[in-house]
């Protein structure tokens, strides 16, 4: 165990009115229990758990590759500041670590490309080969097996996204057998029923107007796949 919990501040909002501050979860949600070496978000696609991930990557001092080069047509200046709003706990001071997205990992694999040609051996850290040359999910996977194994906190965003269910298994086994031997943290957020049944993870809703403590038996995710598969027997 790394982190052990995070208060929000409310009397830090910079506004009300924008999001994330907007959200009712953010608001009523004042500490979330951070007491395990797995802790699993879940909830609906807008609830705020990829947000909430997000800055505590920032809180902590985990670097978040982005493409800052993309233009957008719209700016929302408070969108990265819930990161000011929170307070983290540790048990010895921060440690390192890594946060995963789906959606900037693509950046990041293209960085290492680009590093490979002053650094030969580089490749040999994700299992030989460019990343870019694999398919997504060979690619996270590779980069996964590779960095798991180093002590750290370890932020994860829907790493689902570009899996098999085969490679969340595989991906669901991997940070379980990391988080036992007592070196790694982990956060995610997720919507895989696969991932959300980690052993003696602790799952978090972000279904309510605040934050709260949820059984994976207990989840809509669970159950929504229990009935739709339930459906195709009838």
């Amino acid at each position: 165990m790394h982190l052990t919990g995070l208060t929000i501040v409310h009397d830090r909002f910079p506004t009300r009115e924008a999001y994330p501050f907007h959200l009712p979860l953010f608001q009523q949600t004042k500490t979330v229990p951070i007491d395990g070496p797995v802790t699993l978000f879940v909830g609906e696609n807008g609830s705020g758990k990829s947000t909430l991930l997000a800055a505590i990557a920032r809180r902590a001092g985990i670097h978040i590759w982005e493409n800052r080069d993309r233009s957008r047509g719209h700016h929302n200046p408070y969108a990265e500041g819930l990161a000011d709003c929170l307070d983290l706990r540790w048990t010895a001071g921060p440690k390192p670590g890594s946060f995963f997205s789906a959606e900037n990992f693509r950046h990041f694999a293209e960085l290492v490309d680009a590093w490979q040609a002053s650094d030969p051996g580089l490749f040999d850290y994700f299992g030989g080969g460019s990343l870019t040359e694999k398919s997504h999910g060979q690619c996270n996977m590779a980069f996964f097996g590779s960095r798991y194994g180093v002590e750290g906190l370890y932020l994860l965003d829907e790493p689902e996204s570009a899996l098999s269910p085969r490679r969340q298994l595989e991906l669901r086994d991997l940070i379980s057998q990391a988080a036992s031997r007592g070196h790694a943290q982990f956060i995610m957020a997720t919507h895989s029923p696969i991932l959300l049944s980690l052993p003696g993870a602790r799952i978090l809703s972000f279904d309510d107007t605040s934050v709260r403590p949820v059984a994976f038996e207990d989840t809509d995710h669970l159950r929504l796949y229990r009935e739709f598969f339930a459906s195709l027997t009838r």
